[in-house]
């Protein structure tokens, strides 16, 4: 019976939604590049950065790493609608949904579309356009255990300040 306040980090939260989106956005560019063998293992959505777990069986070369973060950037400059519906579990996957994770939804599940790109079954916070993550940069890729492979990330203005170190450092 007590009473109590919550309060949302307004800016953190802000940044963690810009990865958790990129993440949708990755998972569907691996697919394209590496092939539909790409399936999501783990992530870890930090408003620092991200992190994408996904099965593969050999490192990412670094020309597909740059396929990966051009196809991602360009779904951020299409700015498509992240359109948020629920549905039946069954008329998700009708739709084309991916779901990785079947056992742990229930009968009514939450859909997150980004444009033609990207439509995963997802109950977390998203951007409302896919231009408002700003932008994608990968920073790492490694192994985690046999055939699961790890991307890190990060995005806005994270992102661009990353750039700007790097290029001041090669200059």
């Amino acid at each position: 019976g007590e009473a109590v306040t919550a309060c949302v980090d307004g800016d953190r939260r802000a940044a963690i939604v810009l990865n958790h989106s990129a993440t949708h956005l990755l998972h569907a560019a691996l697919r394209r590049v590496l092939g539909e063998h790409v399936q999501q293992k783990g992530s870890l959505v930090a408003p620092d950065r991200l992190r994408f777990d996904f099965s593969h069986y050999e490192p990412v070369a670094p020309d597909e790493l740059e396929r990966i973060e051009r196809l991602v950037n360009a779904q951020i400059r299409q700015n498509a609608d992240a359109e948020i519906s629920v549905m039946s579990f069954d008329e998700a996957i009708a739709a084309g949904a991916l779901a990785f994770f079947g056992d742990k939804y229930g009968d009514s599940v939450r859909v997150l579309k980004l444009g033609d790109f990207s439509t995963e079954l997802c109950g977390g916070t998203h951007v409302r356009r896919a231009g408002d993550i700003g932008f994608f940069k990968i920073v790492a890729e490694s192994g985690v255990a046999s055939g699961v492979r790890r991307i890190e990330a990060i995005t806005g203005q994270g992102a661009f300040d990353w750039v700007l170190a790097n290029d001041k450092l090669l200059r």
